[in-house]
């Protein structure tokens, strides 16, 4: 790969991942100075923050011009969540499916998924659906706040999400104190992130014009499994330290954030055209795998490493058509 190229890509990831996690320090460090409640912080602050590098770079490659880019980063970061980070986690070991919450936000992702897949086919992602979806994400958030204060043991997707970033993985918060530094921290974010992402989607349309690949390869792979790099790390931790089921429901939540949330601001803030290879192959991919991680999940009530080992294989497979194509 020529270093015009990797550089920016590699610099872009490494801003956008250490801006989202300055980010959410700081959001978090300011919503716990107003007064925000812990788990209202969680639920929204830590949740949404976390998926700050996805929206970046959706947003950016709609308003720079490359919809395959745009949307194949919240597609492919959707199927790359089952079949890599889910099926990675699952092969160091197996995931117990235990909380009716995570079986209750695993039907809201298929449904999410299969939704995004209908109204791109038959409506196309202009601002009516961005609106819809924003609103959804929005009522999806009401009803999980409210689920999450009723009950303390069953926890669901969106929790884990959370608590994934908070307690397991490498970005554990450090609480910040005053109002000043908070504020720097999330100015500071805001800044890596947008500039991380720009650079991101610029070194990813190089690539794709250098290997003679479509835009929408390049945001399907590449992109979307470097945005998702800090789920795959907190997903793989907690699967090693035994905490399994904060695993899934951090891709769970993950899937739907995607959708809801990324999918909304991007088609509300610059609609993009969803060229047919991504209405033929890459969204029926997308329901297909939220489908087949249900149907492990109910069979027995767990996804063992046999299960893992195959997710892994289908995302070879896969990749290996859309190189083939």
């Amino acid at each position: 790969m020529d270093t015009s190229v990797a550089v920016p890509l590699l610099l872009g990831l490494v801003l956008l991942i250490g801006g989202g996690e300055v980010l959410v320090r700081g959001a978090v460090g300011l919503a716990e100075r107003l007064g925000v409640s812990p788990l209202l912080i969680g639920l929204t602050v830590v949740a949404l923050g976390t998926s700050a590098p996805e929206l970046a770079v959706s947003v950016q490659a709609a308003l720079a011009g490359s919809p395959g880019i745009a949307i194949g980063n919240i597609v492919g970061s959707n199927i790359a969540n089952i079949l890599v980070i889910l099926g990675l986690s699952a092969l160091l070991c197996p995931i117990a499916v235990a909380s009716r919450a995570l079986t209750r936000d695993g039907l809201v992702m298929l449904a999410t998924a299969a939704g995004y897949a209908v109204l791109a086919a038959a409506w196309g992602l202009d601002r009516v659906v961005g609106a819809l979806l924003l609103v959804s994400a929005i009522v999806y958030l009401t009803l999980t706040v409210r689920a999450e204060r009723l009950s303390t043991t069953d926890h669901g997707a969106v929790f884990d999400k959370a608590a994934a970033f908070e307690e397991v993985g490498p970005g554990r918060l450090h609480r910040l104190h005053g109002v000043l530094k908070p504020l720097l921290f999330l100015v500071a974010g805001l800044v890596l992130i947008v500039f991380g992402g720009r650079l991101l989607v610029q070194g990813g349309v190089a690539l794709a014009q250098g290997l003679g690949v479509s835009e929408e390869v390049i945001g399907l792979t590449i992109i979307a499994v470097g945005t998702s790099l800090p789920e795959l790390v907190t997903s793989v931790i907690a699967a090693i330290r035994r905490h399994a089921d904060v695993a899934l429901g951090n891709v769970i939540g993950s899937n739907i954030l995607n959708v809801l949330v990324i999918g909304g601001v991007t088609s509300t803030i610059a609609p993009v055209v969803v060229v047919p290879q991504m209405l033929w192959l890459d969204m029926p991919v997308m329901v297909a795998v939220t489908l087949l991680c249900l149907v492990f999940a109910r069979s027995g009530w767990r996804i063992g490493r046999r299960e893992g080992g195959l997710m892994l294989a289908l995302y070879a497979a896969y990749v290996g058509v859309l190189l083939a194509i």
